[in-house]
């Protein structure tokens, strides 16, 4: 498989199942309505295993446009990759938010609220804090890519290591760090599913709340340039 093609998959992939267990727990008339957030966690968790499972081979299974950059800043992938594989995983988040609607969009006719809504889609915070919102992404996104590149071959990608230990980093970050923003750590997983909820046609829906969307990008970027630059320290 080419690895754009991979890389579009997976991130598809990872959305149609996490914003897949969202939509099961907050949707009304679902199977699964009102199961928490310890479901949200192990189900986010379960499609990052399934799509780094599926593409590893391939790609490398970045599926998150701040691991691709994290890996280039640490030198285990060619910068001239990197527009490539984040507009693979731009559109792959677009496709797999698209799926999702698409399979629940009866349910989403059911609910009344807007904001539950949207919140399939995108992460949104607790409390409206955007100095803190914004930390909170930057620490979530520097444990998982501090992790990540620990787990990674020294070649390029995350390839050579199994699929489940980063899903359940995954969990644990859910479980732990999951209780502010929703934990978005990828522009994929945030701004591309947010591009889907403003133009897709979901009857009673609100705006995309875009005067937050820049935090969990600008949030998720950071926290992977400062652990690739961690990573890298001599003192480390």
């Amino acid at each position: 498989m080419n690895p754009l093609i991979a890389e579009f998959l997976g991130t598809a992939l990872l959305v149609l199942l996490g914003d897949g267990v969202v939509a099961n727990v907050i949707l009304n008339k679902t199977k699964g309505q009102n199961s928490g957030l310890i479901v949200i966690a192990f189900g986010w968790a379960m499609a990052v295993f399934v799509a780094v499972f599926c593409v590893a081979a391939y790609s490398g299974a970045h599926i998150n446009p701040a691991v691709t950059i994290a890996l280039a800043v640490a030198g285990k992938f060619p910068w001239a990759s990197v527009p490539g594989y984040v507009a693979a995983q731009m559109l792959g988040g677009m496709f797999g938010a698209f799926l999702m609607w698409f399979m629940y969009r009866k349910h989403f006719e059911n609910t009344d609220c807007p904001d539950t809504k949207l919140a399939v889609f995108c992460t949104g915070p607790a409390i409206r804090s955007l100095p803190g919102n914004l930390a909170s992404e930057v620490i979530a996104t520097f444990v998982l890519v501090f992790a990540v590149l620990h787990m990674v071959s020294p070649k390029v990608s995350l390839g050579a290591m199994d699929a489940l230990p980063v899903g359940l980093l995954v969990l644990g970050i859910g479980v732990s760090l999951g209780g502010t923003t929703g934990y978005a750590m990828s522009p994929a997983r945030d701004l591309a599913p947010r591009i889907m909820h403003a133009i897709l046609p979901i009857p009673g829906k609100r705006d995309s709340d875009w005067g937050y969307s820049w935090v969990p990008v600008i949030g998720s970027l950071v926290g992977a340039v400062l652990a690739a630059a961690f990573y890298l320290n001599p003192l480390h």
